[in-house]
């Protein structure tokens, strides 16, 4: 074994520029700090933490995509490499504040340039063809804030200035579909078709085919968003980031019954199911920030990808992981399947 010693783990083993990787390793020597670093892809990483079992770095700026490799140096010597899956930049100059969503129709991939409250943007709805070519698609919404689909393809898109639901034509016009729900955020579908949105200061509404909102279930107000899912067990999933470290993942039964499902994340915000019933959140954990899958009876919870800044994501058909950061997405080909309703 080297100087540079053996890497035991790399937790979490995928990630995005600026998320912060812990390595667990064995024999580093770090008598000479100065001969020791960590290398992802082969470009230098920020060290913000070292000793002879760990280092912890802070994931590069890398112009790649896909599996790289992670190593350690000492003394000039380095240790054998180790994998890590490396998120590419899909667009920059965004301001998300939810999931993003893909068109079941195309696979095209739809995110929002948001903007602080009452802010008007000429565009402020982005399409992502398949081939990664951003384009402009529209600016008649304020502050889009949740974007999904319903069992037909048609896409919905909430305001959280004016407490509106939006229904997007096939001529991209944005034609007013629900009114009246607050600062309305989240947005979900169930498996019936029936749509569901958060107000952020407390309530979930139901929505049936015609706009029309009844009360579904009342929560905590959130100091950003409300954030929803629905489950492999058809009920619906809630974040809702207050200032304490200690939030939780809300489950909310079809008779709107809420109750605890995961507590113990800071700041939780996007969530999305993968076809086995786990569960991703942007949240930190344990002190750490990025993607937090959490097991299907919500019993254990790890750092699944690495990234700072995330406010949502969505699986690709293709299996890659979309991240929304509050400036921009990334890709992770990480061979995830995202649960269907349907």
């Amino acid at each position: 074994m080297t100087r540079a010693g053996r890497i035991v783990r790399v937790d979490p083993a995928a990630g995005i520029p600026g998320g912060e990787v812990s390595i667990e390793c064995a024999g580093l020597d770090t008598d000479n700090l100065r001969t020791c670093g960590c290398r992802f892809g082969g470009e230098r990483a920020h060290l913000v933490g070292l000793s002879t079992h760990r280092a912890l770095a802070l994931v590069p700026e890398l112009d790649t995509r896909g599996e790289i490799k992670v190593l350690l140096e000492s003394n000039g010597e380095q240790s054998e490499a180790a994998r890590f899956v490396f998120g590419s930049l899909l667009a920059e100059d965004l301001h998300p504040v939810a999931n993003p969503a893909f068109d079941p129709d195309d696979g095209s991939l739809y995110v929002t340039r948001s903007g602080s409250r009452g802010q008007h943007f000429p565009v402020s709805i982005f399409r992502i063809d398949t081939n990664g070519e951003l384009a402009d698609f529209s600016g008649d919404i304020t502050n889009p804030t949740g974007i999904a689909f319903d069992k037909t393809g048609q896409m919905f898109v909430t305001s959280r200035l004016e407490g509106t639901v939006y229904r997007i034509t096939p001529f991209k016009e944005a034609v007013a579909f629900a009114r009246n729900l607050g600062v309305a955020t989240g947005l979900a579908f169930d498996r019936a078709g029936a749509m569901y949105v958060g107000d952020r200061t407390g309530t979930i509404y139901r929505v049936n085919g015609i706009g029309e909102e009844k009360a579904f279930a009342q929560l905590e107000p959130s100091v950003s968003a409300y954030h929803l899912a629905f489950g492999p067990d058809d009920a619906l999933y809630v974040t809702g980031p207050t200032v304490s470290s200690d939030d939780a993942v809300m489950r909310i039964d079809q008779n709107g019954e809420a109750r605890i499902f995961y507590r113990g994340l800071g700041r939780p915000q996007g969530l999305a199911f993968d076809v086995d019933g786990y569960l991703y959140v942007a949240a930190s954990v344990r002190g750490r920030r990025g993607i937090v899958r959490i097991s299907p009876d919500g019993g254990e919870a790890e750092m699944a990808v690495a990234g700072m800044n995330i406010v949502g994501l969505c699986f690709s058909a293709a299996g890659d992981m979309i991240l929304a950061t509050n400036e921009a997405v990334y890709s992770l080909p990480l061979g995830i399947h995202g649960m269907l309703l349907g």
